[in-house]
């Protein structure tokens, strides 16, 4: 037995050690963030254990209904709307839940209330569960100004106010990617511990990258812009050798690999779909969060992303993310459209 080695791997930076030494420099802090952050990781770590054992346990397949995006909601999805919104109300620090599964924000009941308003989507990319492709949940927390006197309004705040974001991948392992607003971290779950241990420090992406993603199937509704800069990555006009195209279509593991290795994701406005596909309270906005605080950038083709002011939960908004240098040359292409329009 190799006793060194065990001594090892009890010296791990865990998520619930790494979110103590964040509350550590707040002397104010009463631990509500961290409560609530460890009731996340139960609700992700549950999910994950679902996700690795739908096939036997015959969760895949449609459970029958339709959600408010009019998507054809999957027993995976059901399952882990429910694990998500029971683990954030029993926490006891969150006030209002808006879930991409409920057509209307949750409001918690007042005994259980805390401050904290926390938006999610439980399931993104779910579509692909049946092919075993990475899904995952995303996650944007809040602080609410008055948690007994709290409204739609003080859902509905702009990017910027947002206090924390990540999201967690199931794939060939189980990563959590977490901001609390002072960089990003990455920690993996390790089964044998159940516990998720950091592997991925202060993670920054790149100033500018190789690989490009978006759904192509849609060029021909793309507006001027976008299409331009789909060409430039294809076809570069400086000499430059082009980008590489990967698109998976769950926004989690695009996202992902993007962080990681660099280049823009895009999700553009279009023809079918002028406002935009993805929702901004549960997917624009806490991407677009971690993604500044790696050192890149996030555009809805106007303005930049966390500036935007949502009107309703389910708003939907075009994005541009990714590292710094290739969201700045899409910025230039939407400026110049503008100027000669």
């Amino acid at each position: 037995m190799d006793h060194a080695a065990d001594a090892q791997r009890t010296d791990l930076m865990t998520i619930t050690r790494h979110a103590l030494n964040e509350q550590g420099r707040h002397p104010e802090s009463r631990g509500d963030f961290t409560i609530l952050l460890s009731h996340i990781v139960l609700g992700c770590k549950f999910v994950a254990s679902a996700v690795n054992k739908a096939g036997l346990a015959k969760l895949i397949g449609l459970a029958g209904e339709t959600n408010i995006q009019g998507e054809e909601q999957k027993k995976l999805d059901v399952l882990s709307n429910e694990v998500f919104v029971k683990a954030l109300v029993s926490s006891g620090r969150t006030c209002v839940l808006v879930s991409e599964e409920n057509e209307e924000a949750i409001f918690v009941d007042a005994p259980l209330r805390g401050k904290y308003c926390v938006c999610f989507d439980p399931l993104d990319g779910s579509s692909n569960i049946d092919c075993g492709v990475s899904i995952g949940t995303i996650f944007g927390i809040y602080m609410i100004k008055d948690k007994d006197n709290a409204t739609l309004e003080d859902v509905l705040q702009p990017g910027t106010d947002m206090i924390a974001a990540g999201y967690c991948m199931y794939g060939s392992s189980c990563t959590l990617v977490l901001s609390t607003g002072n960089g990003v971290n990455g920690f993996t779950l390790d089964p044998s511990l159940g516990e998720f241990i950091l592997t991925h420090p202060n993670i920054k992406i790149p100033n500018k990258g190789k690989i490009y993603s978006v759904n192509e199937g849609n060029a021909r509704n793309w507006d001027v812009p976008t299409a331009k800069f789909v060409e430039k990555c294809k076809f570069p006009q400086d000499g430059s050798s082009p980008k590489s195209l990967r698109y998976i279509g769950s926004m989690v593991a695009d996202v992902h690999r993007t962080l990681l290795y660099g280049g823009i994701f895009l999700y553009p406005a279009d023809k079918k779909s002028p406002n935009g596909k993805l929702r901004v309270l549960y997917e624009v906005f806490p991407m677009s969060f971690l993604m500044e605080q790696a050192g890149g950038q996030s555009f809805t083709g106007k303005q930049r992303a966390l500036d935007l002011v949502p009107t309703e939960i389910h708003q939907r908004s075009p994005i541009f993310l990714g590292s710094y240098d290739d969201v700045e040359e899409i910025k230039s292409l939407y400026a110049s459209e503008s100027s000669n329009a």
